[in-house]
């Protein structure tokens, strides 16, 4: 899997930023968030209160 396919803050962030990709992000109600970058705009996909369900996720959706 290319590294610019997925974005993690303030772990893997690639530079420059690609149009558009698969992010992990703090959830500002606590926990994490996976989401998709597209055409300038975060869209949240699902909220994980705990790391090992939003890896997973992440990992189930890059594949």
């Amino acid at each position: 899997m290319p590294p610019t396919h997925y974005w993690i803050e303030g772990v893997h962030e690639p530079s420059p930023t690609p149009t558009d990709f698969l992010y992990v992000r703090e959830d500002p109600g606590g926990g994490r968030e996976t989401g998709v970058y597209e055409r300038g705009s975060h869209e949240t996909i699902a909220r994980h209160p705990m790391a090992d369900a939003v890896c997973a996720h992440l990992w189930q959706l890059l594949n």
